[in-house]
């Protein structure tokens, strides 16, 4: 008998979503269906590379992997190398992995576990472009309701953008999909950069890190070490967002996060403002709610959850 709840994980690996998986595969809360893999961070023949490298650094092979779409629905795909270096998970010398690779296609395993398992049961958490979930959605639309919740990363209201001046980079990647997966209907629970902004990697957090003194801390703080640069050149900070992991820190301990319900509508018609989550913070406009938008949560509490966590990993 499996307990925690049962999730997936939508991904593109990229160092902070290596931690978002390690964090979920570290928790009795949750159960992990498998991982499936998006162009985003980098191209999809190395997120699905690296997906498998961190279930090999967990321990975890028996994990099952699946790669999904290898490009935006609409849009030609934007990658963010300059950030995450040429793998997506510089820093470490991660070996090639041993988790295999699904020969099933993301979307269709999406489909296939949302309908296999009990209706309201599945949490989808997507911690990159929402490709690979807006397919399933329009594939199957019978889904739609059977899915539990959809825990994302993505989006900004105060904090604007990251990859252009009015959008953050998973839902620029990818708005099309982006206003599918809000148009659903489906509960969402939204980390912008407004919350993830506030989740910082310190000197003093990176080093309680590789004091854990496993394999895992270690090739974690490598990454993260790598991963700081540059955000600390660009926003002047004592390290970088942790954005991902809030996605999975949230689903086990959500007291530790202060948000509110608004609506949210995503641009996809603007050059200048593609990819936009447009949101009604303060609830100027009669569109209904449709998210959960993180604004706050308590960063020592983050971090601790994820030390604590990590040191249980090999």
């Amino acid at each position: 008998m499996t307990t925690g709840q049962s999730l997936i994980i939508d991904t593109d690996p990229g160092q902070d979503d290596a931690v978002a998986i390690l964090l979920a595969l570290a928790s009795p809360e949750i159960h992990l269906l498998g991982i499936t893999a998006v162009a985003g961070n980098v191209p999809l023949a190395l997120t699905e590379v690296n997906v498998r490298k961190v279930c090999d650094l967990a321990g975890r092979t028996d994990i099952p992997v699946f790669a999904g779409l290898d490009r935006p629905l609409v849009r030609p795909l934007i990658t963010a190398e300059h950030v995450h270096g040429k793998t997506g998970l510089d820093g470490p010398d991660l070996p090639d992995p041993q988790t295999p690779l699904q020969d099933q296609h993301a979307v269709d395993f999406m489909i296939e576990t949302l309908r296999r398992e009990p209706a309201g049961s599945v949490t989808i958490a997507p911690v990159g472009p929402l490709s690979n979930v807006a397919m399933a959605m329009q594939m199957a639309p019978d889904i739609i309701p059977r899915i539990k919740q959809i825990v994302l990363m993505g989006g900004a209201y105060f904090e604007v953008g990251n990859i252009t001046p009015a959008a953050e980079f998973n839902i620029h990647v990818d708005p099309h999909a982006a206003a599918v997966v809000f148009a659903s209907g489906v509960p969402i629970t939204m980390m912008p950069l407004d919350v993830t902004h506030k989740a910082l990697t310190s000197t003093d957090r990176v080093a309680a890190l590789r004091n854990i003194g496993n394999r895992t801390g270690a090739a974690i703080a490598d990454m993260l070490e790598f991963f700081e640069r540059f955000d600390e050149a660009k926003y002047g900070s004592d390290g970088a967002p942790l954005h991902d992991p809030c996605t999975i820190a949230w689903l086990i301990d959500p007291k530790m996060f202060v948000g509110r319900h608004c609506n949210v509508e995503i641009e996809t018609s603007s050059e200048l403002t593609m990819g936009m989550t447009v949101i009604d913070w303060w609830r100027v406009t009669n569109r209904p709610e449709n998210a959960l938008v993180m604004g706050d949560l308590d960063a020592d509490r983050f971090f601790a959850l994820i030390t604590e966590r990590l040191a249980r990993l090999p």
